[in-house]
């Protein structure tokens, strides 16, 4: 329910002190209010948005692979490289800029993720070698995507939020979802209709024309630069323990066996995800009969679900044990990897999408929550940084490994059992994570 907290009291001597909220701002935080809204649902609202594009940039190596294969008679392994170096970035990026997000706050993050990703992907246009697509796409888009991604979105939920963090990052988590929902069908339109590089394209000007207008104008980097106090800080009690207002050393939480637990089964979420269903489910499905439009409607659907399954698992998280919630996850994916191979009809293939795409970062808000309630919400940007990169160095490896094993094996089965194996693993890694008493009560 995205209303406006009644007991909220804004922090306006703050913010003029601080010359902080413009007029304009001002009466844009009125106007929300005066229709029950905070101000913090419309961060949300434009988080939701860069995360959703960004998203939809990201899927874009599963549908040019065959694209660049056929014009520059790339092999699998070679391009699967590069979007291993691709997502071996994107996770360098979150420990980066989860310092500077806690240092300086989301609002320039974000941009600066922006433009470096439009960059990037412009700059593939007129790319002709191998180099050149691990350096525009392996580096400078993995690092500028690496911004736009859910420690970006950690980091705006524990600011802006107090009640609801838990729906907040599952909404943040959808946005990435629905970027694979909305995106991928229009670029494999656009790259079996015009080519590859007219979806990329595509892609740069969504990010130029849309998102960066958006952020420039709405977004900040915390409710006092509007005049306001959190969402829901005024009816929560008194905290105790790191999940109030301590911090966690990054050295002192190495030292935990929760962070080696969370960073593990994370580590395991990543090769499951994105790094190996993600870059290499299109390209399987094709050579299983199956045509670019179908394989593309699946992944659609399966980011389709995944929109559900992310919602859904913020609520849930907010309400049940995040360890257990985790346990079941792992637990599902890893029964619909060990049947990917086996799948031969469009019926599969559809109910392959709808059971993986509901946990497929369904994974994200429990993380989350566990890394605020044992390390500290202030700490949440370095430390989920860390935690984000163990989950895109599996994808990483996975991308790479499942081309090579494709190349050397001929097709990409016993990568899928091998990566069905290891869910159940993350499953029972989840189990034995650490979960301090919730320091604030789920909301009536």
């Amino acid at each position: 329910m995205l209303c406006y907290n009644p007991g909220l009291r804004t922090n306006e001597g703050m913010a003029m002190a601080t010359g902080t909220v413009s007029r304009a701002g001002s009466s844009l935080v009125a106007a929300l209010a005066a229709r029950g809204i905070h101000y913090g649902w419309l961060v949300v609202g434009v988080t939701f948005l860069a995360l959703l594009v960004g998203a939809g940039i990201r899927n874009i190596p599963g549908i040019v692979i065959k694209p660049l294969e056929a014009e520059f008679g790339w092999e699998r392994s070679a391009i699967s490289f590069a979007v291993a170096i691709s997502l071996l970035t994107y996770g360098l990026a979150g420990p980066l800029s989860g310092r500077l997000l806690d240092r300086i706050g989301p609002r320039l993050i974000m941009l600066g993720g922006l433009l470096i990703t439009i960059v990037g992907s412009a700059a593939m246009l007129m790319m002709q070698s191998l180099l050149e697509l691990n350096l525009w796409w392996g580096l400078v888009v993995g690092l500028g995507s690496g911004t736009l991604a859910m420690v970006m979105a950690a980091t705006v939920a524990n600011r802006w939020f107090v009640a609801r963090r838990g729906l907040v990052i599952g909404i943040l988590g959808a946005g990435a979802s629905a970027g694979q929902f909305i995106f991928v069908p229009i670029l494999m339109s656009l790259t079996l209709t015009f080519g590859w590089r007219a979806a990329i394209a595509f892609g740069v000007g969504v990010l130029t024309l849309v998102v960066l207008p958006l952020v420039v104008l709405v977004m900040r980097d915390q409710p006092a630069e509007v005049g306001l106090e959190p969402y829901g800080a005024e009816d929560a009690p008194p905290t105790t323990g790191p999940v109030g207002g301590l911090t966690t050393p990054l050295p002192d939480a190495l030292r935990t066996g929760d962070f080696w637990l969370l960073a593990g089964s994370f580590y395991i979420c990543g090769f499951t995800s994105n790094g190996l269903i993600g870059t290499h489910l299109i390209p399987h499905a094709v050579e299983h009969g199956f045509t670019e439009q179908v394989a593309a409607g699946a992944l659609a659907l399966l980011g389709l679900m995944n929109v559900v399954g992310t919602t859904i698992s913020g609520y849930l998280t907010d309400r049940f044990n995040p360890r257990r919630l985790l346990a079941v996850y792992y637990g599902f994916r890893a029964v619909s990897l060990v049947g990917l191979p086996f799948i031969q009809d469009n019926l599969g293939l559809t109910l392959f999408a709808i059971l993986f795409g509901l946990d497929y970062i369904a994974t994200v808000p429990p993380t989350v929550a566990l890394t605020a309630d044992r390390f500290g919400r202030r700490s949440v940007g370095t430390i989920f940084g860390w935690i984000f990169c163990a989950h895109q160095v599996g994808a990483a490896m996975a991308s790479y490994g499942g081309g090579l094993a494709y190349d050397l094996l001929g097709s990409y089965n016993g990568a899928f059992l091998a990566a069905g194996l290891l869910g159940f693993v993350a499953a029972g890694l989840s189990l034995k994570i650490f979960t301090p008493a919730r320091a604030v009560p789920v909301p009536a």
